[in-house]
């Protein structure tokens, strides 16, 4: 039985600017309507990862972590956004509500990014890259990009050629 997932990517970072270049390669194999997840404890590096996919897909804005306002949206010089969630507050039990966000419809311009994706598992497309982060020590990550779907699987492709070449 295999380790990981078929057309998983581990990846093993040794300091947050390198989780940061990774976020970038990321960003920039995206297209719009596509939903990245991450999951991992406090301080795995899920906020600057997405510092990076902002930075890659090409918003200019600086990432913060929405933990207190659920939805921070960070704008691309072409009208693109990126809206980076983060379910980290919301209550388990209570459904999130999708629609009063208008995700879908925001979507169709841009990006989704969701910090503590694994609360909102019910909510979320059926097709999306799936991220796993783990804390290894002060400067190190265990990242696992698990891709869901077809696109996916070809953005995973194109980053595991982006990190590692040919």
């Amino acid at each position: 039985m295999p380790i990981l997932a078929r057309y998983a990517l581990e990846f093993f970072s040794h300091s947050a600017d390198q989780t940061r270049r990774v976020g970038v390669r990321l960003g920039s194999l995206l297209q719009k309507g596509m939903v990245v997840c991450l999951e991992g404890d406090l301080g795995a590096g899920k906020t600057t990862l997405t510092d990076g996919i902002a930075q890659g897909f090409g918003s200019p804005d600086r990432v913060s972590s929405p933990t207190y306002v659920i939805l921070n949206e960070y704008r691309h010089p072409n009208g693109s956004q990126v809206l980076h969630a983060d379910a980290y507050r919301l209550p388990g039990n209570n459904p999130f509500d999708m629609e009063m966000l208008d995700l879908d419809h925001k979507l169709e311009n841009g990006i989704l990014v969701v910090e503590w994706a694994e609360r909102l598992k019910n909510y979320l497309p059926k097709e999306h890259m799936w991220v796993n982060l783990n804390y290894l020590g002060v400067d190190q990550r265990h990242l696992i990009f698990t891709p869901r779907g077809k696109a996916y699987e070809a953005v995973a492709k194109k980053l595991q050629q982006s990190l590692f070449g040919a």
